[in-house]
């Protein structure tokens, strides 16, 4: 009697990006057309929806139902009245861990409607959602808990949207810590990672405090994303594939007309990783 060897675990590790993370459904997309399957999953900031959507297998129409209701301008359009105020006279009108330049209140019923009651007990696979601690700027791994609470300390873009708390900790977006956690999925003992990860965009115009901001966090972000690519692929603790989509379209973070085309661009970039997939999957002890 004969045994097959047990398949290497294989995870999906969404990085930060806006909507560009929706370039995962189609990198999923090509490895359900191969047979392949996920068996865990990682997200950060933005790529913390498609992380959880995969996670409680959502369908990819459900998944883009829920960008389109979810990840649009008006979400950041209201503005906090005081909030100028606050930054020019912060003795005069408070200043508090919870400034921000936007209400979150569209967001958190958006995200509330859309995963309603659903905690990290409700998915199919293992889901690990990552975002930073506000006070000592740790990396802080979500794995229990509503699912939109956890989403929602992911995407707290700094200045855009206040810091959430959760449990005891007070958490920002998990970009500010590592944007795209391959760490995580390394602790799991993933024997292969898909790494998913977008470059910023740099912004040419900057009309505002906030787009100064997101200019200043771009930098940031890009650096880090660069240098943790090169730690990984230079201590090799597992196979780790970095699968970058290649946007000839600008793509912008609230960009949702273009997910079709995000969509095909992450399948694209999935497609000549495939063979090497299958190969691991067969070399790589589970």
């Amino acid at each position: 009697m004969t045994h097959e060897p047990p398949r290497s675990r294989i995870a999906l590790v969404i990085g930060s990006g806006g909507v560009k993370c929706a370039a995962a459904l189609g990198l999923q997309q090509a490895l359900r057309d191969e047979g392949i399957e996920i068996d865990l999953v990682v997200g950060c900031s933005g790529g913390s929806l498609y992380a959880a959507a995969t996670a409680l297998g959502w369908t990819i129409d459900e998944t883009i139902d829920l960008t389109m209701r979810l990840w649009t301008r008006d979400t950041t359009s209201r503005p906090r009245r005081m909030a100028l105020l606050r930054a020019a006279f912060p003795r005069l009108f408070g200043f508090s861990t919870d400034f921000s330049f936007r209400d979150d209140s569209l967001l958190n019923a958006r995200l509330q409607a859309g995963f309603g009651a659903r905690t990290f007990g409700d998915t199919r696979i293992p889901l690990y959602i990552t975002a930073t601690d506000f006070h000592d700027g740790s990396q802080v791994v979500l794995s229990e808990g509503l699912l939109w609470e956890a989403t929602r300390a992911s995407i707290a873009i700094p200045f855009v949207f206040a810091p959430r708390k959760v449990g005891d900790r007070l958490l920002m977006d998990g970009f500010l810590s590592d944007p795209l956690p391959v760490n995580v999925a390394i602790q799991e003992r993933a024997g292969v990672i898909l790494a998913m990860g977008f470059e910023s965009p740099n912004l040419r115009r900057f009309s505002s405090p906030m787009r100064l901001g997101l200019q200043l966090t771009s930098v940031m972000t890009n650096n880090l994303l660069r240098s943790r690519f090169a730690f990984h692929n230079l201590t090799h603790f597992t196979e780790v594939i970095p699968i970058l989509p290649e946007f000839r379209q600008p793509v912008g973070i609230f960009d949702t007309r273009k997910i079709p085309y995000v969509i095909e661009e992450g399948r694209r970039a999935a497609m000549p990783h495939i063979p090497y997939i299958r190969k691991l999957m067969a070399e790589v002890p589970a």
